[in-house]
């Protein structure tokens, strides 16, 4: 009988933790905080960035048909600038922070 009783316990317990939390509602602060634009949105010019990525990336495959043996000119053609260019987006935006 005290197996049964232990199990139930430990479902007791793990409901517990899993419910309480959720009923109690947390107190609103004095301030409220900024979200920042880079949580989750995109703006018009990253937007922009990221499809001339893909957009270099496929005419270059079509251009250069890596798929034939072209495979180190579409490297230095499709996918070089690419990774440059978000290198330089990436260390740019550490300055602005």
């Amino acid at each position: 009988m005290t197996g049964i009783s232990e199990i139930l316990l430990l479902i007791l317990l793990i409901l517990c933790i899993f419910i309480v939390p959720r009923m109690i509602t947390p107190k609103p602060s004095g301030r409220r905080r900024e979200k920042s634009a880079s949580a989750g949105v995109f703006t018009m010019k990253m937007r922009l960035a990221i499809v001339l990525s893909a957009a270099d990336i496929i005419i270059s495959a079509l251009w250069t048909k890596p798929w034939q043996g072209q495979i180190s000119m579409f490297i230095v053609s499709g996918i070089l600038p690419v990774v440059l260019g978000w290198s330089l987006v990436w260390i740019f935006s550490a300055r602005e922070k």
